[in-house]
């Protein structure tokens, strides 16, 4: 009996050694009130600066972009801010 278990255990590592690592699959674009980011492809095809203030206007903000990874697999990292740098008007005041 102690055979079976033993050759069935290692069977089932051999196939769990022998299956291919699988990461996570992440949208092109994807975000949130605080910011996001936009696969560099998807910039090439659109505008992704349109996409970026159109998506941080949803929550009633400015975007502030903050980095570029100008490769294929590289995505564009944009906060999302409630007024902008520099700006002369007081700061909105939120009450929850």
């Amino acid at each position: 009996m102690r055979k079976i278990v033993a050759a069935g255990l290692v069977m089932i590592c051999g196939m769990l050694a022998a299956a291919p690592a699988r990461a996570d699959w992440v949208p092109p674009f994807k975000g949130n009130d605080t910011g996001g980011i936009i696969a560099f492809s998807l910039a090439q095809q659109q505008d992704a600066r349109q996409l970026a203030v159109d998506h941080c206007a949803y929550y009633g903000k400015v975007v502030k972009f903050l980095a570029v990874q100008a490769y294929e697999g590289g995505y564009i990292s944009f906060s999302c801010r409630w007024v902008p740098f520099g700006a002369n008007e007081a700061p909105l005041v939120t009450k929850y």
